[in-house]
């Protein structure tokens, strides 16, 4: 039996088309056929009803429609772990990250983890940190790092990191305070999953006509203030870099009292892997 086959067979179950499954295979409408047919063989029974150009699973193929997938899925997954041990490791880990830790903290750490343990293959998934604690509850990544607590009742979380949000605008604003910030330059909000709302409410009482500008992605939020497009309040860790660059500045607050934002390890199986990446995160942290 060709895995090739049981391939065709689970898209054109998906679709019960067999041209939409030749356009997502990118194969003839003929190989489709040839395949099914080879299948159907092999297996000694029928697994679609055709009627002219329309195709419908039978009850065959509803019942072997699990064991496909089971089968492909096991297929797949026999390669990948061939494909690490050929590349020396012997042991995996998943991270789910956020992108404002993706790209702030996360890779310096990455790069003395992996040093310290090169038979741990780590793999990164960066998600919104809403979708974040879904992942490990469905146990499709072994550790979550996000900015937000999760919903899920399910899965362990901690906080390992916890750090003031500071008021960042462009070297420009480096003779600016911050009344001089918000009246000449426009405030860029929503680019952290939780603090914007409240604070939002305390910078326009005291600067009613301060005007904002949505941007809900960090590193395009960094590049704006560089280019003299706005200000903004984010986490000394995402923009740390840029300030020793002297690409950023900070300006210092006023009126207003900035929040804090939490960094939020997530677990729901704590394999050796997981409890080495969090006691070396742990461990990283408090040097940050």
């Amino acid at each position: 039996m060709d895995i090739k086959w049981i391939k065709t067979f689970i898209v054109a179950a998906k679709y019960e088309n067999f041209r939409k499954t030749s356009e997502e295979l990118f194969l003839t409408q003929p190989a489709i056929t040839k395949h099914i047919k080879r299948l159907e063989e092999n297996l000694n029974i029928q697994l679609f009803d055709r009627a002219g150009k329309k195709i419908a699973l039978t009850s065959a193929g509803l019942h072997f429609l699990p064991f496909a997938r089971e089968i492909a899925a096991k297929y797949e997954q026999g390669l990948n772990d061939f494909e690490s041990w050929k590349q020396g490791y012997n042991r995996k880990l998943m991270i789910a990250a956020a992108p404002q830790i993706a790209s702030s903290f996360l890779p310096s750490m990455l790069r003395k983890f992996m040093f310290s343990n090169p038979n741990i293959e780590v793999i990164i998934n960066v998600l919104q940190s809403f979708n974040i604690g879904e992942e490990i509850s469905a146990g499709r990544a072994d550790v979550g790092l996000t900015r937000i607590v999760p919903i899920q009742t399910t899965i362990k979380s901690d906080v390992i990191h916890e750090e003031f949000v500071k008021l960042v605008g462009p070297n420009e604003a480096i003779s600016l305070d911050e009344q001089k910030v918000l009246q000449n330059y426009r405030l860029i909000t929503h680019n952290h999953p939780v603090y914007w709302d409240l604070l939002l409410k305390d910078v326009k009482r005291h600067y009613p006509n301060v005007r904002t500008m949505k941007v809900n992605q960090v590193e395009v939020t960094k590049r704006f203030i560089e280019e003299g497009l706005g200000v903004s309040y984010l986490p000394f860790t995402v923009m740390k870099d840029e300030i020793a660059m002297n690409k950023l500045v900070e300006i210092k607050s006023d009126k207003i009292a900035p929040p804090s934002s939490c960094t939020y390890v997530l677990t729901k199986v704590e394999t050796d892997e997981v409890s080495i990446f969090i006691k070396f995160l742990k461990d990283a942290m408090r040097a940050w």
